[in-house]
């Protein structure tokens, strides 16, 4: 039970990668799956409150820091159903212009010192009305700190300089301090960020988006322990519970960890609690289920989206479309990519090569015309080795030699190497329906000098396209690239030999052949013996 503490901690983690600031309020909806139906799934058992054992897998102690590379960027530190209210549209055109004279002089210390004490007191004139009307609302400061999220040790200077103006009259608020702890987080100073923390508490700022910050901070920095402890004193804290926020960052966490067993119990709490799901615990649910391949329930769970108040949003679609990419289901994943096509043409190369890759693995007509299509919106930077070696045997397998030679052209200057002994005998075969033994030596002495791996079966179809042109001379070389490379004779060999001799007239080398293969101990049939 404890161990399974560790690991819902991850809370800021990865919470926010699809987490939707444009919340809706609704109630909340069981889930159709047979597996959330978990009878007395309450969390308080899983976190040991209640004392109740659960057996689980062992989990990691520290999490791999991809689970939270873009919890930084997306994080919400509007706890009470803020939209980033209270900041009007000139407000925010006024406030983005400040963004850009400040990382225009990000180089200078001293110029953005400068500019903060000469025009930023209409941000700090705005906070106090604000703060005089008590409202709380989203302010123009922690505005302006999330859009240098991209610049965070200028965030955190602008930061620092706003914590100096908190002595001189201009009360910080808990967003601020949030915003500061998640930017700590992202430049990797963690005592930064739990002295934040602390100096927020003595102030009496306790609110739960400061948790979820100092949360986030260690787990972007692999802290699991200490992120357990934030945790822990998140749910002995009487002013504070944990938000929708803090438990879609549990399925987040449990789902990419396939913990699948635990997200669900997360998500039942959510019921139990008469918390109201938000777009991001749908699109973090239909996620896990992506990863763990469980096709079925990312489908119920997407239909249950879809039938509820909430919309899916651009990032379900995207999770939607790598789902039916990866399972297979073409016509759905052709339909979701019209949807979304501007922006995954645009910027989704991960997913377009995903996609070619299902249409690599299927059968349908067009299919090469389908990929080609695809393949033109990629750049050439995003080249990867294994999508080369796919699209190698696809047109192997389609018989296009000519196109299947400049993609091994292509992974010969590139570097990459093959490794597949299946892709190698398509490959072979390409060029044995073409009976292009020349190109195929010059191939293979390519490979050789790459590192491919070179198999027997690739001697032996030079052997066999040699013999049947009657140039025995250069089948007999094959031999000695055997012997070069240290591959072995077989009993195939030598049949290859003496069907190719047999063939050309040549008795005595024939004989010569079922000699060897007698020293060798390979049976032979009488009626293989020329009389």
């Amino acid at each position: 039970m404890k161990r399974v503490f560790k690991i819902s901690d991850a809370a800021a983690a990865q919470s926010e990668l699809l987490f939707n600031l444009h919340r809706q309020q609704s109630n909340p909806k069981a889930l159709t799956p047979r597996s959330f139906c978990l009878p007395n799934s309450s969390l308080y058992r899983c976190y040991g409150d209640l004392g109740s054992q659960i057996k689980h897998s062992p989990l990691p102690t520290k999490l791999p820091l991809n689970i939270i590379d873009v919890f930084i960027q997306k994080l919400s530190l509007a706890e009470n159903n803020t939209r980033i209210r209270g900041v009007s549209e000139d407000l925010i055109r006024k406030v983005v212009h400040f963004r850009d004279e400040l990382v225009e002089r990000v180089d200078s210390s001293e110029e953005v010192t400068s500019i903060l004490d000469e025009k930023s007191l209409w941000l700090l004139r705005q906070h106090h009305r604000i703060l005089l009307r008590k409202r709380d609302d989203d302010r123009a400061f922690t505005h302006l700190l999330k859009k240098l999220y991209s610049s965070p040790n200028l965030a955190m200077e602008v930061f620092n300089w706003r914590r100096v103006k908190a002595d001189e009259g201009y009360p910080m608020t808990p967003e601020e301090y949030a915003t500061g702890i998640t930017i700590a987080g992202k430049i990797q100073k963690v005592d930064l960020a739990a002295e934040l923390f602390r100096e927020a508490a003595s102030k009496q700022l306790n609110r739960t988006c400061l948790y979820n910050a100092l949360m986030g901070a260690y787990m972007y920095n692999g802290f699991t322990e200490k992120c357990q402890l934030v945790f822990r004193d998140l749910k002995r804290n009487s002013n504070c519970r944990p938000s929708i926020v803090t438990y879609n960052i549990l399925i987040s966490v449990f789902g990419r960890l396939m913990l699948i067993d635990h997200m669900e119990a997360t998500y039942q709490e959510i019921q139990n609690l008469n918390l109201s799901p938000t777009l991001s615990t749908y699109n973090n649910l239909i996620a896990a289920y992506l990863t763990a391949w469980m096709w079925d329930n990312m489908e119920r769970t997407f239909q249950l989206l879809r039938s509820g108040p909430l919309k899916p949003d651009i990032n379900t679609h995207l999770l939607m479309l790598r789902g039916y990419a990866h399972s297979g289901k073409l016509d759905r994943m052709e339909e979701t990519y019209q949807i979304i096509k501007d922006h995954v043409d645009k910027k989704e190369f991960p997913l377009i090569r995903s996609m070619i890759c299902a249409y690599c693995k299927s059968s349908v007509k067009d299919r090469t015309k389908r990929i080609e299509e695809l393949l033109s919106l990629i750049p050439e930077n995003e080249y990867r080795p294994w999508l080369n070696a796919l699209l190698i045997r696809h047109y192997a397998q389609e018989n296009c030699l000519e196109t299947m030679e400049n993609l091994i052209n292509e992974a010969f200057e590139r570097k990459t190497c093959i490794l597949s002994t299946a892709l190698m005998n398509c490959v072979l075969a390409t060029y044995f329906r073409y009976n292009a033994v020349d190109r195929l030596a010059d191939f293979v002495k390519r490979a050789e000098c790459a590192g491919w791996r070179i198999c027997r079966s690739v001697y032996h179809c030079k052997m066999v396209m040699y013999g049947s042109q009657n140039r025995l001379e250069e089948m007999e070389n094959v031999l000695n690239e055997m012997n070069n490379m240290k591959v072995n004779y077989t009993k195939k060999t030598f049949c290859i030999l003496y069907k190719a001799y047999l063939m050309c007239g040549e008795r005595h080398k024939t004989e010569q052949v079922l000699g060897l293969m007698c020293k060798n101990g390979y049976w032979i049939s009488l009626d293989a013996i020329p009389l």
